[in-house]
């Protein structure tokens, strides 16, 4: 830790004692006295399921039993394509744990270009369908609409996407599978053809289906719109998901701008019970930390 960092967290209790405001606890703010528990994966209040990709390294059953030694209930990952589904079932069912969803279609201009077929889309979805069957306690797979097509307006892409993801609802719903569609943030991601809470429900709306819905990552909700928990209530019926990272670094909660233990107050207050996606980098490598400053955001 630098003396910058020791300096804001200092400023920041000390603004909090004055003004009486409600904050993140005390331990996380000023970075001391975190709790040493054996397993801070498990968390008092909201189950979450840690990123495999961004907390571990070592094959993708390694990473498993390290989300494991933590005491996590759930993992989530990126693309299935190349990871042995079959090896990381297996681990996951030894330690009683769930994958919660996975990344089926990533960035490209396929989804969102009007005169790109759906044959790719269709395929892919269905495989996911089956990839999904194959996880513990897995029903949601994420969807990327896509980057920016010269040309074409925000509509047309939308449009276009809407056209391909209601060419899918029967697939979903053979499978009862449901599509996580998620809106990135301009910093992290400029180029993108879908930003904000918005634009993201009209296209739920407009395909029409209980089987696609969003992945509501507070991540990029945060850094395109704030105003956090009064946007999550109004769009919870479109919610098939949540995820986070602390803004504007993208680590853990107690890292950054977000007071999250009123965030999660407030998922629990709108009945959302699946787990949170930690897709967030762990401050400095330390995963055992990263659990212990997420554990002290969910004590209240």
């Amino acid at each position: 830790m630098n003396t910058n960092d020791v300096s804001r967290r200092t400023f920041v209790a000390g603004a909090i004692a004055m003004t009486g405001m409600t904050a993140l606890p005390k331990s996380v703010a000023m970075g001391e006295a975190l709790p040493k528990i054996d397993k801070p994966g498990k968390t008092p209040n909201t189950p979450f399921a840690v990123n495999l990709e961004m907390w571990f390294r070592g094959s993708f059953e390694q990473r498993i039993e390290e989300a494991a030694k933590l005491g996590f209930p759930s993992v989530e990952f990126w693309p299935y394509q190349s990871k042995n589904i079959d090896s990381m079932a297996k681990v996951l069912k030894d330690h009683n744990m769930t994958a919660s969803q996975f990344t089926a279609w990533g960035f490209g201009t396929e989804l969102n270009h009007p005169k790109a077929g759906a044959d790719k889309f269709v395929k892919t979805i269905e495989e996911s369908c089956q990839v999904a069957d194959r996880l513990p306690g897995c029903d949601l797979f994420c969807v990327v609409v896509g980057n920016n097509i010269s040309g074409l307006t925000k509509d047309e892409m939308h449009g276009a996407a809407i056209e391909k993801l209601k060419k899918v609802v029967p697939i979903l719903e053979k499978y009862k599978k449901t599509i996580i569609l998620e809106p990135m943030n301009p910093y992290n991601h400029p180029g993108h053809c879908l930003y904000g809470s918005a634009d993201s429900i009209k296209i739920c709306k407009a395909v029409g289906s209980q089987y696609v819905k969003l992945n509501w990552d507070f991540f990029h909700m945060q850094r395109y719109e704030g105003n956090l928990i009064d946007n999550m209530r109004k769009g919870k019926e479109y919610i098939g998901y949540l995820q986070l990272a602390d803004s504007p670094d993208r680590h853990e909660p107690g890292t950054g701008e977000v007071n999250y233990t009123e965030v999660f107050k407030a998922i629990k207050e709108i009945g959302y019970t699946r787990p949170v996606g930690l897709e967030c980098n762990p401050l400095g490598g330390d995963v055992v930390r990263a659990a212990q400053r997420i554990y002290a955001a969910d004590t209240w």
